[in-house]
């Protein structure tokens, strides 16, 4: 597998791991007869590979040792014939599910430990590859103030202060959040949670603000150890 320039930075990693996820994604659900039909029993062990373009391959795996890259897991064609076919690809999906993490995690090995947790967040924000085959609905976390999860699109600090800034990624296994969320307004506009925009919450008043509407990009929040809207430092500068 080529690896012209490896991803560096969080965004640039989940970058990859979103085009890698689609095109096993696809293999397992559009293309799944052409890929059942490559994955022979009575060829040599394959692998799934998904590549940075969106596209899928089913191949021996590299020839190297070790490899570029870390493996899919060997020899997925060999169960195919002794298995009920929904259980073989549930069984593919989660090996893959696997091997992308993994994948993920090699190339994010030299960030630091916020760095990484901001990946994982990023990549547990989307269904798995399992959930997709299977067509499970991912179990949405309750929005709450203290877990820093309000919504995907919005960014909320924990405890430890860790900024959590999650964007929006279309998926046709997941419903639409904006029922969910749709009690929430922008403290400054007025206008309702767009699940397509970034919010930022206030670590006083607990209010929700538009990123545009308080001058706060998405970059920006990740220096921000504990945000003060307009309002509250504006009642903080008077006391």
């Amino acid at each position: 597998m080529e690896m012209a320039s490896s991803p560096r930075t969080v965004e640039e990693i989940f970058k990859d791991y979103c085009s890698r996820r689609a095109g096993v994604v696809r293999a397992l659900t559009y293309d799944v007869d052409e890929f059942y039909g490559l994955c022979d029993p009575d060829k040599e062990n394959l692998c799934l590979y998904g590549h940075p373009n969106e596209s899928w391959e089913v191949t021996l795996p590299a020839e190297e040792v070790p490899p570029e890259l870390p493996e899919p897991a060997l020899g997925i064609n060999f169960a195919r014939d002794g298995m009920n076919r929904k259980d073989w690809l549930s069984l593919v999906a989660v090996h893959t599910d696997s091997w992308l993490l993994s994948v993920a995690f090699y190339l994010g090995a030299r960030l630091n430990r916020n760095e990484r947790k901001r990946l994982f967040s990023l990549i547990n924000d989307l269904p798995t590859v399992f959930e997709v085959v299977t067509e499970r609905k991912p179990i949405k976390d309750k929005p709450s103030v203290d877990s820093g999860s309000k919504s995907r699109g919005s960014a909320k600090r924990s405890n430890d202060g860790q900024v959590k800034s999650t964007p929006k990624l279309a998926d046709e296994n997941f419903e639409d959040e904006e029922d969910e969320h749709s009690e929430t307004l922008c403290g400054s506009c007025g206008g309702n949670y767009n699940a397509d925009e970034f919010w930022i919450g206030c670590d006083i008043c607990e209010r929700w603000f538009h990123g545009k509407c308080v001058k706060i990009t998405p970059a920006k929040a990740e220096s921000i150890k504990q945000y003060k809207c307009p309002s509250c430092s504006m009642k903080r500068g008077r006391q």
